[in-house]
């Protein structure tokens, strides 16, 4: 005969006594009270509200030992850590799902070591009083750029947002309709013109437009021009769109700045790699723009952060605006981001930057790695019929570059009766977690992307997954 109501609420545990019971000691141990407490009381619930629900409770879900089970799971997975570290054998290096951009050996330790101690932030050792937190930044900018001023941000949305609330609040600034892009997380230009106060004015046609729609469409209304870098996609076919030198020589003209936004934000000259549809930062300032704006995660190969470099009076009104305090940097990624632009500064960013570093590998290089990581996996027990090497491409990522891509190769798992996907999400679920992608009925893993020590975590995953 089923138990009535109250025969099942009266049959619940109180807090106490399961609190007072030896086998929740372990519980208390690894979550402490306060939390355990807080866990209990709402396991506690879960079974007062199923059985108001009508629901049945069975003898061993009110037992002291299944509470404290159950107590500890719910623990251990609201402390877990997360985000979880993952290997990237994707093949894209700046992605922006997994973080974008690795920071640098040294720029790791500054962070550790800003987390762990107070430092300088706003503090001028010398005088003993308050000092700028961008002042860090003003040796490595001016030598990177000099001439020019600059703000350094927490993004480059926050950039653009900043140079059109500060340059043009309440007046039009021209772009291309071909420009009005969304940069990821349905996070469109045309959002960060309605939140900066500034009016838009389009020019042209999707695929086409010209200086002289610019000019034409420029008033004593106009605050200035944008040419929005089209990071993550491309246009091909009948288009056509001005150069930056183009449009700063007729900006000139026409009396009214020209903002670039470059949210790739490369300093380093990438074309050697093959990478053309980019422009390091400082050859679109001598090209004439007025300000540039770009991303410090991207192929910088920073932290998170969005830069702001030009001319002194553009750049100090920028500074001056609410909205550069709001979206200012903390001081982790101030430590992190001096010791980025150090390596330029260097000229050790090859060497150092593994967004650079990666970028820079060659097919040879990356052939050689995956040969040894499937000889390694054969000798942990992997099947080695099921592993090759074949040419592919890697690709830059991370809203840059979308037609550069960088010749590789790539570790293939050959599928055998359709399991390549079965296989990708082992590898996925796996810990740690590798990411790679199928395609054509194989199992990809590009190695460009995969940092040197862990080949080995590849190699013993695989011979997990592939067990003769």
């Amino acid at each position: 005969m089923r138990k009535t109501v109250e025969e099942l609420l009266r049959n619940l545990p109180s807090l106490e006594a399961v609190l007072g019971d030896p086998g929740f000691a372990p519980v208390l141990a690894r979550l402490g009270r306060e939390l355990s407490v807080r866990l209990l009381r709402r396991e506690l619930e879960l079974l007062r509200q199923t059985v108001l629900n009508g629901g049945d409770l069975p003898d061993q879900a009110v037992v002291p030992a299944a509470l404290a089970a159950r107590t500890l799971s719910s623990g251990n997975a609201l402390l877990a850590p997360s985000p979880v570290m993952v290997v990237n054998a994707g093949g894209v290096v700046v992605h922006t799902n997994l973080g974008r951009s690795l920071l640098s050996d040294q720029a790791a330790d500054r962070v550790a070591e800003a987390a762990r101690g107070y430092m300088t932030l706003e503090y001028d050792l010398t005088t003993g009083g308050r000092g700028s937190r961008l002042a860090h930044f003003d040796g490595l900018m001016d030598d990177l750029f000099p001439g020019y001023g600059f703000l350094i941000v927490n993004n480059n949305a926050a950039a653009i947002l900043i140079a059109l609330k500060a340059l043009a609040a309440g007046r039009e600034v021209v772009v291309s309709r071909g420009e009005l892009v969304e940069i990821g997380g349905s996070f469109r230009i045309p959002d960060i013109f309605a939140a900066s106060g500034a009016l838009l004015r389009e020019v042209g046609t999707t695929n086409r437009t010209r200086v002289e729609d610019f000019t034409t469409a420029t008033t004593d209304r106009t605050a200035a021009w944008l040419k929005v870098h089209t990071s993550n996609f491309r246009i091909v076919g009948f288009t056509e769109e001005p150069t930056v030198p183009d449009m700063a020589s007729a900006s000139r003209q026409a009396g009214v700045p020209l903002i670039v936004d470059w949210g790739s934000g490369d300093l380093a000259d990438l074309s050697p790699l093959g990478i053309r549809d980019e422009m390091p930062v400082r050859k679109i300032l001598e090209a004439g723009a007025d300000v540039v704006t770009f991303s410090g995660d991207k192929l910088l190969g920073g932290p998170q952060a969005g830069f702001a470099v030009g001319q002194p009076d553009l750049i100090a009104k920028m500074r001056t605006d609410p909205l550069s305090r709001v979206c200012r940097l903390d001081r982790l990624k101030i430590a992190a981001l001096r010791e980025t632009l150090a390596a330029y500064a260097r000229g050790t960013e090859f060497e150092e930057i593994p967004t650079l570093k990666m970028l820079a590998l060659t097919a040879e290089e990356i052939a050689a790695r995956a040969k040894n990581v499937i000889a390694a996996a054969t000798r942990l027990g992997a099947d080695a019929d099921r592993m090759s090497t074949r040419p592919g491409v890697s690709r830059t990522g991370g809203g840059s570059s979308p037609t550069g891509e960088r010749p590789t190769i790539l570790l293939a798992v050959t599928g055998k009766n359709g399991d390549e996907g079965k296989l990708e999400a082992k590898l996925r679920q796996g810990s740690p977690a590798i990411i790679a992608r199928v395609q054509d009925g194989d199992l990809l893993l590009d190695l460009r992307t995969v940092l040197p020590h862990q080949d080995d975590i590849i190699s013993r995953r695989l011979a997990e997954i592939l067990r003769r």
